[in-house]
């Protein structure tokens, strides 16, 4: 297993602002409890709290993938008026230990919802 550092960093920190996630027309999260996640090499990720999603737009796929990174994950396909958008979201419901503030939150594929953040 890797921990992030040096030449993979990790950096976690809480957005200061709202995030609010939509898809299909429907806002699916909102939360003024984000984190924003830097990780070398890749765009910049929101991870929400569970508490913040709206349940009924989300229900549990058999998708999992490894990262070496922050552990294992797992998706969710989005939900919302006969519309479904396989795997669009995903947790690490264990996450490695340097990534431990990601637990209990959910992170999503920028190109299958649409995002909007509006700092404080």
């Amino acid at each position: 297993m890797s921990n992030p550092g040096h030449p993979h960093p990790i950096d976690i920190r809480p957005y200061r602002g709202r995030v609010s996630v939509s898809f299909a027309g429907a806002l699916v999260a909102r939360s003024d409890n984000a984190l924003l996640l830097h990780e070398a090499g890749y765009p910049a990720v929101f991870y929400l709290p569970e508490a913040d999603l709206d349940p009924a737009c989300f229900v549990r796929s058999q998708h999992h993938t490894h990262c070496p990174y922050k552990g294992e994950a797992s998706y969710y396909n989005l939900v919302h008026d006969g519309q479904v958008s396989a795997n669009a979201a995903w947790t690490y419901a264990d996450p490695l230990a340097a990534v431990a503030p990601i637990r209990g939150h959910v992170a999503f594929y920028p190109e299958q919802v649409r995002i909007d953040a509006e700092p404080q």
